[in-house]
């Protein structure tokens, strides 16, 4: 199948970060995989960060995928965490796509990367329903039914049959979470509004004493974007994005998973992160959203504040540190501009949720 079927989901060319492909042929063919000379390597839509590729390996379409370049925050953009999960994950979650390939060898294209293989299907991003096969009232309620049905069947999911016992570190995963990006907020705030409101968040966690819960594979970025769907049934096809993959409290994937889940009356900051369509007609609140995990698992969600607070928090600080790599001149793209009070916003609703005014 020739490149130009899928021109819709890739980059144009003079927008596409560089690979030296001649080299990248050479590492493979050593490694017993053959690059399809005729198909050219193109980079595709999507992501704010970690850059994919299109090509052909062994006959056969995959996605080359590799962090961003630069220094990186602690544990970010991992490719070695990544193809460990989705070298096995496939076996027994089959929206999880196969990665068969992964070296950490940075003189091939410059960084580690992993080869994946490539799932077609829609990608809904932002945050309005864009025309699908079925009515948008029918749209929003499957996807959000099927939002928390896959959560749940990665919640489900026993690492310690495909040799993912020892993945990441359960225990005291929550207090490790707080400390860590407490860290990154104070190293990427900007301002004296930024930095009151990460020192505020972050002495409010640290106050907080979590009962610990089952230890579960995560996502850890788990939204409807890092999704592909069938486009007439909305079935899932695919999750994507497992570069931050771990076990821990399942209730932090959820937590993440609802930080996204924008509703008609929230603050404006919320819309603008238009990460879900979620404040359509037809779509659940975040409290009935979370109702229904806790029924389909038989989870007891406890204290679930903490981790709303918690999930919001490092949304904020993801937005700072993306407004950082502007600032720094390690990124161009224009859209970052306002990603610092995005990220500074988002933390104040975080601080709201601390005082119990949202769920």
């Amino acid at each position: 199948m020739a490149v130009a079927a899928f021109e819709h989901l890739l980059k144009p060319e003079a927008e596409s970060a560089p690979i030296d492909r001649a080299r990248l042929e050479r590492h493979l063919a050593g490694q017993g995989l053959a690059l399809d000379p005729g198909f050219p390597i193109r980079q595709l839509k999507g992501g704010l960060a970690n850059i994919n590729y299109l090509l052909r390996v062994d006959d056969a379409l995959a996605v080359l995928r590799r962090p961003p370049g630069g220094e990186l925050p602690p544990g970010a953009h991992d490719m070695g965490r990544e193809h460990r999960i989705l070298s096995v994950l496939w076996q027994v979650l089959p929206v999880a796509p196969r990665s068969f390939y992964f070296t950490d060898d940075t003189a091939v294209i410059g960084v580690p990367f992993q080869l994946i293989e490539f799932r077609q299907g829609l990608v809904i991003r932002g945050g309005t329903l864009p025309p699908l096969a079925m009515e948008g009232a029918e749209a929003a309620r499957r996807l959000s039914t099927m939002l928390i049905e896959t959560l749940a069947d990665i919640h489900g999911v026993d690492t310690g049959a495909i040799g993912l016992g020892d993945l990441g570190h359960p225990q005291g995963f929550v207090e490790r979470a707080v400390a860590g990006w407490s860290r990154r907020g104070q190293a990427a705030a900007f301002d004296a509004a930024s930095r009151a409101l990460v020192a505020e968040l972050s002495a409010w966690l640290g106050a907080r004493t979590v009962e610990a819960g089952d230890a579960t594979l995560l996502h850890n970025d788990f939204k409807l974007d890092n999704m592909i769907l069938d486009p007439e049934t909305l079935a899932p096809v695919a999750v994507l994005d497992w570069d931050m993959g771990t076990r821990g409290d399942p209730r932090f994937d959820l937590a993440t998973l609802l930080s996204y889940w924008t509703e008609p009356g929230d603050p404006d900051c919320m819309h603008r992160l238009a990460q879900m369509p979620s404040a359509a007609p037809g779509f659940p609140s975040r409290e009935e959203a979370a109702a229904a995990y806790a029924r389909l698992t038989g989870r007891d969600l406890g204290d679930f504040r903490t981790f709303r607070v918690l999930t919001m928090f490092k949304l904020g600080v993801v937005f700072l540190q993306l407004y950082a790599l502007y600032r720094t001149g390690r990124v161009e793209d224009a859209q970052y501009a306002a990603f610092g009070s995005l990220g500074t916003e988002l933390m104040d609703v975080a601080r709201a949720l601390a005082e119990g005014r949202y769920f």
